[in-house]
């Protein structure tokens, strides 16, 4: 629509877009297509595979994009992807970054967990010798430097506020909106186990934030406690009969799938299965692996901020996602990639529409960025504002039953929750110098 509305206005850059042959305008532009780079950790020792579904979401963007229904690519040119694979690596993140500067447009869903610096992305010099940075739509950005850099936009935007990321403490975003329902379903009485991530600092600094946000939205923490992805089930042993003793009523899992399914493994050892007990994991449970795991995961519940896949149907884009990525492709990663993919060409058309298709370039690809105010991938997405790096007040809970994801709020298919009150502001020292 923006594209359409632009080009509607008939200027001179509409003209121009519309006459102009293609050409080679910028790193990673030449006259028949655009280069753009997703960079992920994907192979390594750990976790293999951790990331794949980033790139085939990038990947399966492309190939739509391409298409005349996707809107035949950028500017007459055909978009590429080139994949780097930073490995869990900070080497080989920062060795990635270097290599997309001097090949390709922009960095397109990014999600390298120790992307450590990004001083190579801020100093990347454009075709012109300029220093004006590689634009990074990043997917999921966790760590300070490349969510608080000056050319890195995630869209799934992140939960510190940078202009205070010098501060002591420090402000970030907070979504209370499902917290907010679930004790509206139960008194609002709800005290239990919140349990934090201590693979890393951001990862558990990300996971602080959201213990801060149910405790400030009303839940009580009886213990609030850390645990690494890694770890086996005995580890959530003392956590268990903890809960037993509080008669706790509810548990809020911050790690992947993987850890929650050993939580709730031992709970069952423990005969702690009251079906009136809440448990929560975050969207990282919107995954295949509970439906391998049925009887024990039964009734968690998880929140999200994109439409369900079990929604095929109420959504074109949606329908459009699982095509292109493939039914069995699809998870939460592989909708981050899809949605930097949609946003990376939405602000590149942007900059065509405005300066015609030989005036894409790094700067007006940013400038194209500024436009994204309102982004919800053809409404597959909760609205955000990739620019101002302001996430979603939306949100939708799922809970999984008898092997299903089911839709419990809102009811109604294909829509989220956006009210303004889901929106909070957590003050936590959590970065430490």
């Amino acid at each position: 629509m923006l594209v359409v509305t632009l080009m509607s206005m008939g200027g001179t850059a509409a003209t121009a877009a519309s006459n102009e042959a293609p050409k080679g305008t910028e790193i990673g532009v030449s006259p028949t297509a655009v280069h753009i780079a997703v960079m992920a950790d994907v192979d390594n020792q750990f976790a293999p595979g951790l990331f794949k579904g980033v790139v085939d979401g990038v990947k399966g963007a492309a190939t739509y994009l391409n298409t005349k229904a996707g809107g035949g690519g950028v500017g007459g040119r055909k978009i590429l992807v080139d994949f780097i694979d930073s490995h869990l690596d900070a080497n080989a993140a920062r060795n990635g970054v270097i290599t997309a500067c001097g090949k390709d447009l922009a960095l397109v869903g990014t999600t390298a967990l120790f992307l450590t610096t990004v001083d190579d992305e801020v100093n990347c010099r454009d075709q012109a010798g300029a220093t004006t940075g590689l634009p990074d739509l990043a997917g999921v950005a966790t760590g300070v430097p490349e969510s608080c850099s000056p050319v890195a936009f995630p869209v799934n935007a992140v939960q510190l506020v940078c202009s205070t990321k010098d501060q002591h403490p420090q402000t970030y975003h907070g979504n209370q909106g499902d917290t907010k329902y679930l004790l509206s379903k139960h008194k609002n009485d709800l005290h239990g186990a919140l349990i934090a991530s201590n693979d890393t600092p951001d990862a558990n600094r990300g996971g602080e934030v959201l213990l801060d946000t149910v405790q400030k939205a009303g839940i009580k923490a009886d213990q609030d406690v850390t645990r690494g992805g890694r770890d086996q089930q005995t580890a959530y042993t003392s956590i268990i009969q903890q809960m037993k003793t509080d008669n706790s009523n509810y548990s809020l899992m911050v790690l992947a799938a993987n850890s929650a399914i050993e939580l709730r493994s031992e709970a069952q050892i423990q005969g702690l299965t009251d079906p009136n007990i809440v448990w929560e994991c975050t969207t990282a449970c919107y995954d295949n692996s509970l439906k391998q795991n049925a009887s024990v995961m039964e009734g968690e519940y998880v929140p999200v901020s994109y439409l369900p896949f079990e929604e095929a149907g109420e959504n074109k884009m949606l329908d459009t996602f699982l095509e292109y990525v493939g039914k069995n492709n699809a998870d939460g990663f592989s909708v981050y990639g899809w949605e930097a993919g949609i946003a990376f060409a939405q602000a590149a058309r942007a900059a065509v529409a405005k300066n015609g298709v030989n005036g894409l370039t790094r700067k007006t690809l940013l400038d194209g960025i500024k436009t994204l105010t309102h982004f919800d991938a053809g409404g597959m997405v909760a609205a955000v504002n990739i620019p101002d790096k302001v996430p979603s007040a939306c949100f939708a809970l799922l809970q999984f039953r008898s092997g299903k994801f089911v839709r419990v709020y809102p009811t109604k298919k294909g829509t989220f929750d956006c009210k303004p009150s889901n929106e909070i502001e957590v003050k936590a020292d959590l970065i430490k110098t």
